[in-house]
């Protein structure tokens, strides 16, 4: 019988020659429709149903959710169908176009996370002739690069997709339970102008800000000893002064400042929390200073996320790869799956090193092991148990 699905170098190839980068930015922003049909495609031929997820109220936005099997309490393998903008100008090769060489395969998203949407595929291709005690999903999600709105979109729908998820963002194929949360914010200073030559003549919201920014500063310090986090490569909350601007002219007073922070929160800090200490702190200082303060999220932001050690999705991802599961410092979909029920760990191919990069790579003698860990967690736990291992791949 003839393989009903190209090889897997072809459908990694095929997913990173579609188009589906995500932004704040309008001019970079694409559709992944078209993405997640090619998905479709295959999976339907390995007789999963196939469900396009409304995202927003764009048409070319969806999340596709690929079910094979009944039931509730079966296994996830996600990833995001988006990918980053790109500098064309700074590839050495089409980013679009998939190039071996010196072991590796170099094209966008083939890291962050194209190359693991093929491998889920595969996996579930290796596992056709398993009889399914409960069911696999293979989702697929949108705009995880921008706004979060596919992952948004799932939680809203309080759909039950299954008991464990593995999300397939590049850790080197460890296992990661925890990571921490992030809000962007903008904070905004309204004094008034006039003459430099006299200070009184205005009130100065550049000033201001330096008062602010030092406040902050000295918040930043009491989390990093309030909230440690021993797990984490860096183990407390980070707060970073990402964007200042301000002012018009050198001989004016200035009237208006902003500046664009980034928090990243460890578990047991939430946003919420953490949006309401920042704000009252701030205003408390503005109405002092006789400045008006304003505050938008950049970026409502995701919750920090850990499974406890003792699940037992953590644990056979440990069994695996011979590998304690650990914590990372960047954010994924993971406290959305977290919240719609599942124990979730984050596990995939691929270095977060080269994630956003030019020359984006995932390397060849990575893709059988992910095969062989996926397979093996279909058999745990979609199959019953002494139920004899699925065959190698052909």
């Amino acid at each position: 019988m003839s393989r009903p699905i190209p090889p897997l170098l072809n459908m990694i190839a095929e997913l990173v020659a579609l188009p589906s980068m995500s932004s704040v930015s309008p001019a970079f922003d694409t559709g992944n429709r078209v993405l997640c049909e090619r998905l479709a495609e295959w999976l339907e031929t390995l007789e999963f149903e196939i469900e396009m997820q409304a995202v927003g109220q764009r048409h070319d936005k969806v999340n596709l959710i690929a079910t094979r099997g009944k039931g509730g309490a079966g296994l996830v393998l996600a990833g995001h169908t988006d990918t980053v903008p790109y500098d064309q100008a700074r590839w050495t090769s089409d980013p679009f176009v998939v190039t071996e060489r010196d072991g590796k395969l170099y094209g966008l998203g083939t890291t962050d996370m194209k190359a693991f949407l093929a491998l889920a595929v595969e996996a579930a291709y290796c596992s056709r002739d398993a009889t399914l005690s409960a069911p696999l999903v293979i989702l697929a999600t949108a705009d995880e690069e921008s706004s979060m709105s596919g992952a948004h979109a799932l939680l809203a729908s309080q759909r039950r997709l299954g008991r464990w998820a593995l999300i397939g963002e590049p850790t080197c194929g460890l296992p990661v339970r925890a990571h921490k949360g992030i809000l962007m914010e903008s904070i905004r200073l309204i004094g008034s102008s006039g003459h430099s030559s006299n200070p009184a003549a205005g009130r100065s919201a550049l000033d201001g800000m330096v008062v602010l920014m030092q406040d902050l500063m000295q918040w930043r310090e009491q989390l990093a000893h309030s909230h440690r986090h021993e797990d984490f490569p860096v183990p407390y909350p980070t707060l970073n002064f990402g964007r200042i601007e301000g002012g018009d002219n050198p001989n004016r007073i200035c009237q208006s400042c902003e500046l664009h922070i980034d928090l990243r929160t460890t578990p047991g800090l939430g946003l919420a929390e953490a949006r309401q200490t920042l704000h009252k702190r701030l205003r408390k200082i503005a109405t002092a200073l006789d400045l008006q303060i304003s505050f938008r999220a950049l970026f409502e932001g995701i919750e920090a996320m850990e499974t406890g050690s003792q699940g037992d999705l953590v644990r056979a991802c440990e069994r695996l790869t011979g590998q304690l599961s650990g914590a990372v410092d960047y954010g994924t979909e993971g406290p959305f799956l977290t919240a719609l029920g599942m124990e979730t760990v984050i596990m995939g191919p691929g270095d977060i090193g080269v994630a956003h990069q030019p020359n984006e790579f995932i390397s060849l003698a990575s893709l059988d092991p992910t095969i062989a860990h996926l397979t093996a967690l279909i058999q745990q736990f979609c199959m019953n148990p002494g139920t004899p291992g699925i065959p190698a791949c052909k």
